[in-house]
């Protein structure tokens, strides 16, 4: 395709935004960014086809992905002999010239403007044009023209399309083509039609700064892990992006230089790769690539370029380990239990009704590079890999036992296994138990767990408080004298993992609500709070053999980052900001701490984002946002329940950290035991009403609040003891303790420890006076119940009985279920729109903007 130099256009920078008028009208676009337009030589044979054709051709053929355009005034866009710079216009119909240099070659140009919202809209855009155009909404073409008008004093064609926009910022680019040879005006006509309701929300503008919006944070490139090699050289990205069209994701992996983030290699092209280690020495990697005749394990060598199937095609494949002298693997095999077809089944346990249960996981060795496979373990009872020793010799397994005799009805057994005899030694039994792994020098054990996991030695509560335990402690256990020292007694955060390295243990925290790495030196027993940049870390790696850390988390207002920390100066830089070209114009509020004392005299944390143009002299409807049971809020960017965003669409979004999580000291999150919602409940009322009168930019009479899991019992509770919101959303709440206890998956086992030895028969003043559907004539607010038709944590009927009651009652209450999804909405789709109803909901109730809820549920 050749290219020549295009049209030269008056640049004007833009001082105001076109604002829409105030009555039934329509309004001409007279801000315009322009990129020059171009000639294009036809292909070979072209011309067995008439011009009219050829041109249409040409207005469909992609010369660029359009996609991922966000034009900004001054920016580039490659050619193949000269660039084109976007440029602006204050015309309200831009004459496209262009130095004509080939009479019988067609010429293409494009056009676009932003249309900036601050609420839901319905508009009717109208383009005109004497030549071909095709108009794009945010990527989507929705109109065409693809014929040429025949005379000059004709009407220019048009194009004319009703859409629906979202509050934010929204691009419109068209794309326009002049068939060889025609002498008609090439000029663009474009208007905007609204109904009166729509008055002073809609700004025709140029400049590209916008809100973060859900494509943003659904389609953004997403960062999955990060690990090192074993000389700390080299690291492992993982990377994912979604398909909005399909919905589906693709994975890839970047290698790159812990020195200077240089990108070495790319492994990319629909691999189904998963599960990435580093081998203990040189620059080689494995991965597991599934499929449907198994899973395959691989081995990449990076400097031999080399790659070699160590493991092919096994079925039923678990997880998988390195030994430390990188001679052999330690998998494990699911052995499916016999399948029963006469259609009745009798429950051994509790936890058969469990899908797969019954069936049963052993650990294996493969030898590496030979190959040879050697079982380790069977029997009647699952064995669980938790370490390899550092001498390669011994490996550290449990198997877990039912036992309904005292909480949490299961108990854990520490075996050691001798790898040359095969013999084991029980270490250690009981309850609490999460994980364990060896010291470097193999005489401990660091283990993971609940307080009471050695009894009274890891506690730290109040007389007559039973700890919380979710709130996982450290232990250091001695493999010779079987003496344990509680590490984390004395230290409020929560010990999410570990790893040993040398002689200083990393700990990742739950640390109120961030997320932070510390050092913990065993010679003198202290902690030292890393320095990582981020407010929340989601995982680190260290390299066997370097002082070298790489981790990956986000922060309030960033997105996911990897960086690499030196452990000699704890001196941290940037390995990859994926996102950062992404969301490079997108304008954040400030995030600002916001504390207040409970009634105990507990200082309670939480923070208040603000929307990007927000406006202490102005009135704004506010979210309040908690969880409200074992874990805090934390700060991280995106998730389920994204506060920018909200924030983004006009809300002051209030979150609060109400006792009972971890994070703040056993003393703290024992107070979830045997509460289930009282306490936390009025710290939320108490709290926000502090909140109110702090904050005088908040309008009192249009709160909003909510929550998911047990957030969503929190909403649901707080209705039936206050009036002070006027609309609330609970997505898979929890309405009656009680069906919750005995149908979820996991109700009889996360009430042992938030009930602890109390019981549907002992203790009706929990699980009956604090259900929200024994008190559901308590209940004014407009309520949006949420839910996934698959839900096993809490099952649908939670939000299904409570809908019904409400319905009963004659309170305003909507129930909406996702087909397919279990307690989280993962389908790319059905998220785009259950994340819109929630705000469409809140607009609804709290901005008196009814359209787009209106709009997603016709009635």
């Amino acid at each position: 395709m050749k290219i020549s130099l295009s049209f030269m256009l008056l640049r004007l920078f833009l001082l105001f935004p076109v604002f829409l008028a105030a009555a039934d009208q329509t309004v001409t676009v007279n801000r315009w960014l322009l990129l020059p337009a171009f000639e294009v030589a036809p292909p070979a044979f072209s011309g067995e086809k008439d011009k009219s054709t050829a041109a249409a051709d040409l207005l469909e053929y992609p010369f660029f992905d359009t996609g991922n355009w966000w034009p900004v005034e001054g920016d580039e866009i490659t050619l193949t002999e000269e660039n084109r710079e976007w440029d602006e216009s204050d015309t309200d119909q831009p004459a496209i010239d262009y130095n004509k240099k080939h009479a019988d070659w067609p010429a293409v140009a494009y056009a676009a403007f932003y249309l900036q919202t601050d609420r839901w809209v319905k508009l009717n855009l109208e383009t005109a044009s004497h030549q071909l155009l095709s108009v794009r909404l945010n990527g989507k073409e929705i109109a065409s023209k693809k014929s040429v008008s025949q005379k000059r004093e004709e009407e220019p064609g048009k194009t004319s399309k009703e859409i629906e926009l979202e509050s934010g910022k929204h691009l419109l680019l068209i794309k326009t083509v002049r068939p060889a040879g025609s002498e008609l005006p090439w000029q663009l006509d474009c208007t905007v039609s609204f109904d009166d309701k729509y008055a002073g929300a809609v700004q025709i503008v140029t400049d590209a700064g916008r809100p973060l919006n859900l494509h943003l944070l659904l389609d953004r490139t997403m960062l999955r892990s990060v690990s090192v090699s074993a000389d700390g050289r080299l690291a492992a990205v993982v990377l994912s992006k979604v398909n909005p069209e399909s919905g589906k994701a693709e994975s890839w992996i970047e290698i790159r230089s812990t020195k200077d983030a240089a990108l070495q290699s790319t492994f990319r092209g629909g691999m189904k790769l998963s599960s990435l280690q580093w081998l203990p020495t040189g620059h080689v990697f494995s991965y597991t690539e599934n499929g449907e005749a198994g899973t395959s394990l691989w081995v990449v060598d990076l400097e031999k370029g080399s790659s070699t199937v160590l493991l092919k095609n096994i079925k039923d494949f678990g997880s998988y380990s390195w030994a430390p002298n990188g001679e052999f693997v330690i998998y494990n095999i699911t052995e499916k239990a016999e399948e029963d077809n006469s259609g009745l089944k009798k429950f051994h346990s509790i936890q058969d009704r469990w899908p797969n249960f019954r069936d049963k996981d052993f650990l294996y060795r493969v030898n590496y590079p030979g190959g040879m496979r050697h079982r380790l373990t069977a029997g009647k009872t699952s064995t669980e890999l938790e370490a390899i020793s550092p001498d390669s010799r011994s490996l550290l397994f449990k198997r877990t036992r039912i036992d309904y005799r005292e909480r949490p009805y299961s108990k854990s057994t520490l075996y050691r296994l001798d790898l040359q005899t095969l013999q084991t030694d029980s270490l250690w039994d009981g309850n609490w138990f999460s994980s364990a792994q060896w010291s470097p020098d193999g005489g401990k054990l660091l283990l993971l767990g609940g307080p009471s996991m050695f009894g009274e030695v890891g506690r730290k509560v109040g007389d007559g408080q039973i700890p919380n335990e979710f709130d996982t402690q450290a232990y250091l256990f001695d493999l010779n004298t079987h003496t344990v020292q509680a590490v984390s007694r004395d230290f409020n955060p929560s010990i999410n993992s570990a790893g040993w390295h040398d002689k200083r243990i990393y700990f990742l925290t739950q640390d109120g609500e961030y997320k932070r790495i510390y050092s913990f030196n065993p010679d003198d027993n202290k902690f030292k709070e890393i320095e990582s940049g981020l407010d929340v870390v989601n995982r680190f790696d260290l390299a066997d053999n370097a002082d070298v850390m790489v981790y990956y988390g986000s922060s309030a207002t960033s997105a996911h980052q990897a960086l690499v920390l030196n452990l000699e100066n704890n001196q941290h830089r940037l390995l990859l900001d994926p996102a950062k070209n992404e969301l490079a114009f997108v304008q954040f509020g400030q995030v600002e701490p916001w504390s207040f004392t409970n009634a105990r005299g507990r200082s309670i944390q939480g923070r208040v984002y603000y929307p990007p143009d927000f406006d202490a002299d102005k009135k704004y409807p506010c979210i309040v946002y908690y969880y409200g049971g074992v874990v805090p809020t934390s700060r991280d960017f995106g998730g389920r329940y994204p506060k920018n965003l909200y924030a983004a669409k006009g809300y002051v979004v209030y979150v609060l950290q109400p006792s009972g999580a971890v994070g703040y000291g056993q003393d703290f999150s024992a107070l979830h035991t045997n509460d289930w919602g009282k306490i936390v409940a009025d710290e939320i009322i108490d709290g926000v009403k502090q909140f109110l009168a702090a904050h005088p930019f908040v309008d009192k009479n249009r709160l909003g609040c909510m929550g998911a899991s047990y957030g969503g019992f929190m909403t649901e509770l707080l209705q039936t003891r206050t009036n002070i919101f006027a609309a609330a959303v609970s997505h898979a709440g929890i309405s009656s303790i009680s069906s919750y206890w005995g149908e979820g998956y996991w109700g009889p086992f996360y009430s042992a420890i938030a009930t602890a030895n109390s019981f549907p028969w002992n203790r009706k003043d929990i699980y009956v006076d604090q259900s929200a559907l024994f008190n559901a004539d308590k209940i004014n607010t407009p309520l949006l119940l949420l839910h996934g038709d698959a839900d096993t944590n809490v099952p649908p009927g939670e939000s299904r009985q409570l809908f019904a009651a409400l319905k009963i009652l004659g309170k305003e209450v909507e129930l909406i279920e996702v087909a397919g999804q279990n307690h989280w909405i993962l389908d790319y789709k059905k998220r785009l729109k259950w994340k819109s109803s929630i705000l469409a909901w809140f607009d609804k109730w709290l901005k008196n903007q009814p359209q787009w809820w209106d709009t997603l549920y016709k009635d």
